[in-house]
């Protein structure tokens, strides 16, 4: 900064503090899309928990309890369904993310990308992508989280994948997101079966037809539960962002009114020094 004249740093000092109010307007615009998102995902989680529970039973039912959806290892490529955001200053949250997703995934693996980040981020790296169709994740609705479910559910079931994982951001507190796998299929179910006759129940249409109606439903259900965790995520993690770079923007401001200060001193003695000197001679 030395060198720099008073009216290049007012200038810089001006910018600074326009920079600082653009900061601040996107922390207080992620901090009020994160309450949003956060309502969101605690109220969905009810509904697909209690369809886990729901399919437990169900498999627990019977001994001989036999689906499709629990088929282990075959034929067929793996396929990962990545969350991640449309845009970037939200820290590490896009970048955290992406590298898991993309150091787990086998050579030959399907992407499905939910957001404009993931679907540049497989682009370039030339990796085999389902559809682009969910480009937008701020666009992705519930409805959409189940026709995604129901596309990788008839998947798995011709066997055109042996698995499906979905990689998203688990929203653990304003100030940790954590990136996480979660496979989906094949399914895994608890190894106890009821043999209690009290508890036993009879399904119309049998206990296999229900479980494998109700798989897609669950799917969907986790898949928007995880879309809400990660969309809490992403603003959580701008909001920590912007709040940093606003701190930083008033330390700036601070040592630049500093600088002018000492600039503007300077010259003011500067201009003493030559009165009194004009006036001696």
């Amino acid at each position: 900064m030395a060198g720099l004249s008073t009216k290049a740093i007012k200038t810089r000092i001006k910018s600074m503090a326009s920079t600082r109010q653009i900061t601040k307007a996107m922390e207080l615009v992620a901090s009020s899309k994160l309450r949003s998102a956060q309502s969101r995902a605690v109220a969905c989680r009810p509904y697909f928990t209690a369809l886990y529970e729901a399919m437990n039973e169900i498999a627990d039912s019977s001994r001989s309890f036999e689906s499709p959806y629990l088929r282990q290892a075959g034929p067929g490529k793996t396929i990962y369904i990545v969350i991640a955001g449309d845009r970037g200053l939200a820290g590490g949250y896009n970048n955290n993310v992406l590298k898991l997703a993309f150091r787990q995934m086998p050579q030959d693996a399907v992407v499905l990308p939910i957001g404009k980040k993931t679907v540049e981020f497989f682009q370039h790296r030339s990796c085999e992508i389902l559809t682009e169709e969910y480009r937008e994740a701020a666009s992705v609705s519930i409805g959409d989280c189940y026709s995604i479910a129901k596309l990788v559910a008839d998947g798995f079931l011709d066997k055109t994948y042996q698995n499906v994982v979905l990689v998203y951001t688990n929203f653990v507190s304003l100030l940790a997101q954590t990136p996480a796998a979660l496979p989906l299929l094949p399914l895994t179910i608890s190894a106890e079966k009821q043999t209690n006759a009290q508890r036993a129940m009879i399904y119309e249409g049998g206990s296999e037809a229900v479980f494998n109606a109700i798989v897609p439903e669950y799917l969907g259900g986790v898949l928007y539960g995880a879309l809400c965790e990660s969309t809490a995520s992403e603003q959580a993690a701008r909001r920590m962002a912007m709040d940093a770079a606003s701190k930083n923007a008033d330390e700036i401001i601070e040592n630049l009114n500093l600088q002018y200060n000492r600039a503007r001193q300077g010259a003011i003695t500067q201009e003493i020094t030559e009165i009194v000197a004009g006036s001696e001679n």
